[in-house]
Parts: C-alpha cells; structure tokens; sequence
C-alpha cells in the first residue's frame, strides 16, 4: 500500500466530514476512495471514522492520526521537492498540467514564459485532462495546472478566468460550409466529437447542456481526447466538432453566431508560493496571446440578424 497516498486521501476526507465532498475535491469517484480509506483502517488495524446514513465523524484514533498525517504529507512533499532539486543541479522543479488540446503554439509561448520570468526554474509541462489534474494537485504529483470548468474541485486556488468560445469544426462537403458563420441549431441532429465525460466532466455536460438550450441535440457524441483524432472524424464525415480555428485539408471552421459556448479556463495551484504563483500570471499572458482567450465577462459584439434560408438567428 502507498501509505503516503491513502493518508492524503485520509486527510481530505478528515477535513470535509464527507465522503462525496471529498471525492469531489479529489476529483475522483466516491466508492474508491471508500475502498482506500478503508483499506487504510485495515492496514492500521483501527477504525478512522463513524459513518451513518446522516454523517461522517472522526474517532478518536482518526483525530490522532490527523496531525500526524498532516506532517508526514508535507514531509514527503518536501523530499520530493529537496530530490528534485538535487536531480537538476541545484535548479528548481515546477510541475504543470496542461490540456492535451492546449496547442503546440501555446505549449512553446508557456515554456518560454516561463523559462524568462524565472531562469533557475526547470518548468516540466504534462499533457493531462481536468479530472487528472485535480487528482494530481490533491496527490502533490503535480504543482500547478491549466484546467478546464467548471472543474467541481474545492481546496485548489485558482487564477483568473479566461474564456474560449470555440467555432465549429465541418467536413470540408458539409453544406454548412457554404455559410461564413454557423447558428448551433443549423447543426440539426449531427453527430458531435466531444472531449470525453471521464476526463472533463464538467466541460463536457456543460457543452450539451448548451447545445440543447440553442436547437441542438446531437445525433450521437463521440468522446476523443486528442486533436488530431478530432480532426480525423470530422474530415470522415462521421461527426462535427467545437474548437478554435484549425487549417487542415478536408475541414472547414466556422464561427458560431452569437458565441452560444463559453470554455472557460485557469491556472489553478494548491500549495501557495513564489513560483506557482509566477505562473499563473505567466499562464494568463500566454493564454491570452497564443490561445485566443478572453478575460470572463468581456463579451465580444457581435451583431445578429435572420438567416431567410433556414429561418433562424444568423
């Protein structure tokens, strides 16, 4: 058993009294977490908490194992940070999570940024969903991290929040295509590529939720994490697929009338300190120039008029 992960999770748990809450904070699902928490009062030998139907209380043992638990998790945060910086001449780590569809473009401006603002830093980007990255952060793997909402994740501090409103992806033979811009219910019933549920959940419902709300419900939803497959279904035929703009044979992008979808995005952290802190200011900046976002609230004009062929808003 990796004791120091089931005492993180110990911790969470001790500190929301709540086992959804904390499956929520961790960013994972609750009946394993049940099975680690228990599996640790197994190997202890005592029991850790009252559970009932109405509430979840320490015990005794849970309220000594607290503190000590408390320390032991910033102990082996600070080893690993000590051999970090000993595996690279003295130079500090920082760990950052970005979304697989962050862009090339945006991945180099970040390293950059970073690399400038902070010489002795060795930033170390990994390509993750939200979901990972919120176990990541819980579990001290990772040090900050560029994620998606609504991300549902209590005890992290977030930057500010910046926004995405994606166009459309089309087959290149699609007859939307004609069309220099793209009202949501023009999409009828065809089949959508979605980054998947598991990964980005909130992201995820929150797109269909939108969808719906403006005259589209998708025949069928595809997950696909990465772009390249995205752009494989699209320029198939099988599906359509939101994003920012993409040049690539066989596929067309279109804007969406009226910027029915917000993808909002920041950098978030959980251990407060000079470097996290650095980047998220250095993430803002990126994000801003190399990804198309935008400050939340700062809608962009647009103007709306009727569409006579379809009948709809255009």
């Amino acid at each position: 058993m990796d004791l120091i992960r089931h005492l993180r999770l110990f911790v969470v748990v001790a500190e929301e009294l709540h086992f959804g809450n904390a499956a929520a904070r961790l960013g994972m699902a609750q009946p394993p977490l049940s099975q680690r928490v228990k599996r640790l009062e197994e190997e202890l030998g005592v029991r850790l908490f009252d559970r009932s139907s109405r509430q979840v209380r320490l015990t005794e043992a849970g309220r000594l194992l607290l503190t000590e638990a408390r320390d032991l998790v910033a102990r082996a945060d600070r080893v690993r940070e000590l051999m970090a910086r000993a595996g690279g001449d003295g130079a500090a780590g920082l760990r950052i999570g970005v979304p697989p569809d962050l862009g090339g473009t945006a991945v180099a401006a970040l390293l950059a940024a970073l690399r400038e603002a902070d010489p002795p830093l060795r930033p170390a980007l990994t390509e993750m969903c939200t979901a990972d990255q919120v176990r990541a952060l819980a579990d001290g793997e990772l040090d900050g991290g560029v994620i998606r909402h609504p991300a549902g994740a209590a005890g992290l501090t977030y930057g500010p929040m910046l926004v995405q409103h994606p166009g459309v992806l089309l087959p290149a033979d699609d007859p939307l295509a004609e069309f220099s811009s793209v009202h949501l219910a023009d999409l009828a019933t065809r089949p959508l590529v979605l980054l998947p549920r598991e990964s980005e959940p909130g992201l995820h419902e929150e797109t269909l939720t939108d969808c719906r709300r403006h005259g589209y419900v998708p025949g069928e939803v595809h997950p696909a994490a990465h772009p390249q497959f995205t752009l494989g279904l699209v320029m198939s035929g099988t599906a359509v697929a939101f994003g920012p703009r993409a040049e690539q044979p066989g596929v067309v992008w279109r804007p969406l009338l009226g910027d029915p979808l917000a993808w909002r995005v920041s950098a978030a952290w959980r251990r407060p300190g000079p470097a996290v802190e650095e980047f998220g200011a250095v993430a803002v900046r990126v994000l801003r120039e190399n990804a198309g976002m935008i400050d939340d609230g700062a809608a962009r004009a647009r103007r709306i008029a009727h569409r006579p062929a379809s009948g709809l808003l255009a």
